[in-house]
């Protein structure tokens, strides 16, 4: 979440800052008055605006819904923070689901990451940029990670290293396989893509690679979501075959 976010705007700010007197939420404005450096730096470099995106909140419900209580973690809002996406809960599961921005310098790989919260629940600004050496610092078994985000799937070609961005840190975190995007994805389609992709994978049991395969196909037949832009960017990293 970031200061142009629904849940801090509906706040009444005069009567919030009365009842938190330590509260630094009336003072934020931008993005630019709230993050701290290497974020800063990040958003300056990628042009990127830290909206809400609408999408992901349906997004995550209808994926929760194709999975037992008992085999989920549900993390929205101010509990999507940087302290749970570094915890070491995390190397307990087998899918782990980003939905949220995706920052890409494809310059400087290291101002690459994923936003999470930037507030907590008292209006506190907080450090919440997932950094590209943080992802190659988690411990991870998964056998896939989804980062519905923009441009997850880029990076910057280094000479006699490869493609340094956030797809090689998942997979050296211990992702198998890793779900990411290759340009600027549309919230709405999105949301759309994942909860068909996840039914063809939970429900209908079909592999990762299949689910995409089928989902890219569905979205081509859907009126609304026929052009490839909405579809096309998703791509699968990693080991295809494994089911």
């Amino acid at each position: 979440m970031g200061g142009n976010d629904l849940h801090i705007q509906s706040f009444d700010k005069s009567t919030w800052v009365k009842n938190n007197p330590k509260s630094t939420l009336s003072k934020v404005t931008s993005p630019e008055e709230f993050t701290y450096d290497p974020l800063r730096s990040a958003i300056r470099s990628s042009d990127l605006q830290l909206l809400r995106l609408k999408g992901t909140e349906t997004e995550a419900n209808k994926i929760k819904s194709f999975v037992s209580q008992a085999q989920q973690r549900s993390v929205l809002g101010f509990d999507a923070n940087l302290q749970f996406a570094t915890s070491p809960e995390l190397s307990n599961y087998n899918i782990v689901h980003f939905a949220t921005h995706g920052i890409l310098n494809s310059e400087q790989p290291e101002l690459s990451g994923i936003v999470l919260s930037l507030f907590d629940e008292q209006g506190k600004p907080q450090n919440g940029f997932l950094r590209l050496h943080e992802v190659f610092n988690l411990n991870l078994t998964a056998d896939l990670v989804v980062l519905s985000a923009c441009q997850t799937g880029l990076g910057k070609e280094i000479k006699g290293e490869g493609l340094v961005g956030l797809t090689r840190g998942f997979m050296y975190a211990g992702a198998t396989r890793v779900l990411v995007s290759l340009w600027s994805v549309n919230d709405a389609a999105t949301a759309e893509f994942m909860s068909k992709f996840y039914s063809f994978m939970l429900q209908d049991k079909l592999s990762p690679s299949s689910a995409l395969n089928a989902t890219q196909k569905y979205m081509q037949q859907h009126s609304k979501w026929s052009h490839p832009y909405y579809w096309a960017a998703f791509t699968l990293q990693g080991d295809w075959v494994k089911n």
